[in-house]
């Protein structure tokens, strides 16, 4: 008797929270979900993922991560300082897509962003972003304007405002969003694309070492069998295909606070822009 009570206590599986999306309708956290869901399964060990019960900010999740409280995971875009905070799972989620950046834009402004031919005519424009993230630090420190948010939402209804000239969103994340707030005016811009290295990972407490090494190993599992690609390819094709990067000015800039310890030299974890062949003509 004792002994199969045991064995029923061994076979529960380990319970992942991640934090629950601002909005219901928020497709940003479909991949990210199901990649980590994936990552899991192939670590030998059994998982049950769930978001957690209130909604939550990024910025406010990520401290809670810190704190070890209410949520287990969470994904975000590294940087030096948040690698002193947490523990990095160093696959990036996205391929290094995130750091793919185009405008969104008023629908009124596509001739004056059409005119923009090199980045010291850009760099003046303002440009919103969160004023916590990482990208406020880089876009800053590579000489551009920036209004920071605190709000997510608030970026959109701003940028409608004309309190600001456009909003950088990453390539995976900018078509949802534009369709969102459409009935803003907001646009995506179809000439520009703003590029810089960095890496979304997984991040969990600096306590979870276990963790750590079980969603590393189920990744890195995931890699090596195609379903980290095939997953990938599913979310991603169609706005790869949308975004036309072989067609946009590309304005790239390095990233000051990108970890030392960020796997660029493991090219199967990355997508470059040769990749594209095989999103249009897939082998």
């Amino acid at each position: 008797m004792l002994l199969t009570a045991s064995i029923a206590v061994a076979v529960q599986p380990i319970v992942v929270t991640y934090p629950r999306p601002v909005t219901a309708d928020d497709k940003r956290t479909q991949y990210p979900a199901k990649l980590l869901e994936l990552g899991l399964n192939k670590s030998g060990e059994q998982f049950e993922i769930k978001p957690s019960e209130g909604v939550m900010l990024q910025g406010r999740a990520l401290k809670l991560l810190a704190l070890g409280k209410v949520v287990d995971v969470v994904w975000s875009m590294t940087s030096i300082e948040r690698e002193k905070q947490l523990l990095p799972i160093r696959v990036p989620i996205y391929k290094g897509m995130i750091g793919w950046r185009l405008p969104l834009i008023r629908d009124a402004d596509q001739r004056k962003f059409a005119a923009i031919t090199h980045l010291d005519l850009l760099k003046p424009l303002y440009a919103g972003q969160g004023h916590d993230w990482p990208d406020t630090e880089i876009l800053r420190k590579n000489g551009f304007q920036v209004s920071g948010v605190a709000s997510y939402e608030g970026l959109f209804k701003m940028l409608a405002l004309r309190r600001f000239d456009y909003f950088p969103r990453s390539i995976v994340e900018i078509w949802a969003e534009a369709e969102s707030h459409a009935d803003k005016g907001i646009i995506v811009e179809p000439t520009i694309v703003i590029r810089y290295k960095t890496a979304f990972y997984y991040f969990v407490n600096k306590d979870s070492q276990r963790l750590a090494r079980l969603l590393t190993k189920g990744l890195y599992q995931a890699v090596e069998d195609g379903s980290f690609e095939k997953l990938f390819m599913e979310h991603h094709r169609s706005i790869l295909n949308k975004a036309k990067l072989k067609q946009r000015k590309i304005f790239t800039i390095p990233n000051p606070i990108l970890p030392v310890k960020t796997p660029l030299d493991e090219s199967r974890l990355w997508f470059e822009l040769e990749d594209l062949d095989k999103v249009v003509n897939p082998i």
